[in-house]
């Protein structure tokens, strides 16, 4: 059967108004401070690994939830404007779009205040089966911000393998601190690729951990040098830990580069220099990266350096969108630091 879509992308997709770089503490008491840069643009885990995949030339489509407000006109906007199929991106009738600020740091960190709106109700209903059986790649984003979507996840995954396709996915951050211990391990023995980064792979790690696991070699099972030579606690024990779970596993580390563990083999790259204008959406680029490199039949390791690229290359500008590389752009990049593809 022929597919329709190089990649089905399922998730969040929500306004995201950036302001920075704040120097100093948030401050209450009704203080107003001023920062340098405000940025209303397209954000969502989800929405920006969409576009940065059809920026790369994937034949992209989006499933999710938005309001019926002008917030989510400009997410369907935003997204159609990227060559995103939008149709099957539902309006719900009551709840608001979800609406996100970014508050960035000068030195790369940010906070991240999130009102979920639609997020609670997206749920298997608004994933139609064509579209997953009939792409060959899917994806998932904000795993804890979709409680409903994250209990459907297993069966969607597997019905989109059933049918051929791959899958990852990207869990961002838990609000809660809890990670779902034994929640999470349905998706993940149905996910192809698990796409976190370094802190979150941490407590994903830890939190999907048997009882008595304190090493590397316990947690995977695996006599493997790279693994068993790994500290307990590190990020190189974490993504084995993880990989025993069932994806291979893709841990994005900022200015420290990726790395990738299938369970037995850790590759490694420490990226391309870059000097970040504002790192928002940089792993959600990374991800499509790694998809796109993926889905054209590229070796893990090239793979890996090809993500590593966009994400760098996604920090040119403001916002998750604005600075994606095409495909040639992620090329040259690589070229000009010595790795040709």
């Amino acid at each position: 059967m022929p597919h329709t879509f190089d990649l089905l992308v399922i998730g969040d997709a929500n306004p995201d108004i950036v302001l920075g770089p704040l120097d100093a503490p948030l401050a209450f008491g009704q203080r107003e401070q001023l920062v340098d840069t405000g940025l209303l643009t397209l954000g969502g885990s989800a929405a920006i690994m969409a576009c940065g995949a059809a920026r790369l030339g994937l034949k992209v489509a989006f499933a999710g939830r938005v309001g019926d407000d002008d917030a989510g006109r400009f997410i369907r906007t935003a997204l159609d404007d990227r060559g995103v199929d939008t149709d099957a991106l539902r309006v719900d009738p009551v709840l608001p779009t979800p609406l996100t600020v970014v508050v960035t740091r000068g030195d790369g960190d940010r906070t991240i205040l999130t009102s979920p709106g639609t997020l609670s109700a997206t749920g298997a209903d608004d994933i139609p089966e064509a579209l997953l059986t009939s792409s060959r790649h899917v994806h998932a984003a904000s795993y804890f911000l979709l409680p409903k979507l994250a209990d459907a996840l297993p069966e969607l995954l597997a019905m989109a393998r059933a049918h051929s396709a791959t899958t990852s996915l990207d869990t961002n951050d838990d609000p809660s601190g809890t990670w779902a211990p034994g929640r999470i391990d349905a998706a993940l023995a149905v996910t192809d690729f698990l796409l976190p980064n370094a802190q979150e792979a941490l407590a994903l790690a830890a939190a999907t951990a048997p009882p008595d696991s304190t090493e590397a070699t316990k947690a995977t099972g695996s006599t493997d040098a790279t693994v068993s030579l790994a500290a307990p606690g590190s990020l190189e024990a974490a993504a084995g830990a993880l990989a025993a779970r069932g994806p291979r596993v893709v841990v994005k580390n900022g200015a420290d580069g990726a790395l990738v563990h299938d369970g037995r083999t850790l590759l490694h790259t420490p990226g391309i220099p870059a000097r970040p204008l504002d790192t928002v959406g940089a792993g959600d680029s990374f991800d499509a990266g790694f998809i796109a490199a993926f889905l054209r039949g590229l070796p893990t390791a090239e793979a890996l350096e090809f993500a590593a690229a966009c994400g760098a290359l996604s920090t040119r500008a403001h916002g998750g969108t604005a600075a994606q590389p095409t495909w040639d752009e992620a090329r040259t990049a690589l070229a000009r630091n010595g790795k040709n593809l």
